[in-house]
């Protein structure tokens, strides 16, 4: 990698971010507890095509989590269930499954998460963390497949972003080469 894509790798991670960090702040009462919407979460799709998400989504959710009424908690395990998402989504083929790994780890991981502040791990834990997966995962696939498609679908769209896309990237888009995405 040379020196001047290093430089916009950096960047790009740097403002994903912020961006992730500023919609989560701009509504708190949506972004922390039992259920969930984090406007923020769409951009969790954003590693399908831009490798640079995975950090800059990492480090906008430690940043983010550092306010939540959670605590450490949270900013560890919340932490770890963007990274591991970003991560699981980078290695996709298919666009329409993008959105799929955040669902699925914020249900589980910040489920339990929840259901260990509200039961510890008595007797009602399990419930617990089977309605908080629940609630939290409805959050999520609203935010990652109504948002987060959408952004897939604009984002390439936007003359001033197309241009640092490579080819490669543009072609694992949805509307070009569809037919051709598998799991």
């Amino acid at each position: 990698m040379n020196k001047r894509t290093a430089i916009r790798s950096i960047a790009l991670s740097a403002v994903i971010a912020a961006v992730y960090t500023a919609l989560t702040m701009s509504l708190p009462m949506l972004s922390y507890g039992p259920v969930q919407l984090r406007f923020s979460e769409a951009l969790t799709v954003l590693p399908f095509f831009l490798p640079e998400a995975v950090p800059g989504l990492f480090l906008g959710c430690v940043i983010a989590n550092l306010f939540s009424p959670f605590g450490i908690a949270d900013v560890i395990f919340g932490s770890i269930a963007t990274l591991l998402a970003a991560l699981w989504t980078s290695k996709l083929k298919n666009p329409w499954f993008a959105p799929l790994p955040p669902v699925i780890s914020n249900a589980v991981i910040i489920g339990a998460e929840i259901a260990w502040f509200e039961t510890s791990f008595g007797p009602g834990f399990m419930t617990s963390w089977a309605w908080n997966g629940f609630t939290v995962g409805l959050g999520e696939l609203g935010a990652c497949y109504v948002l987060g498609m959408l952004l897939l679908y604009l984002l390439p769209k936007i003359p001033g972003l197309r241009r640092f896309l490579s080819e490669e990237q543009l072609s694992r888009l949805p509307g070009r080469h569809d037919t051709e995405h598998t799991l």
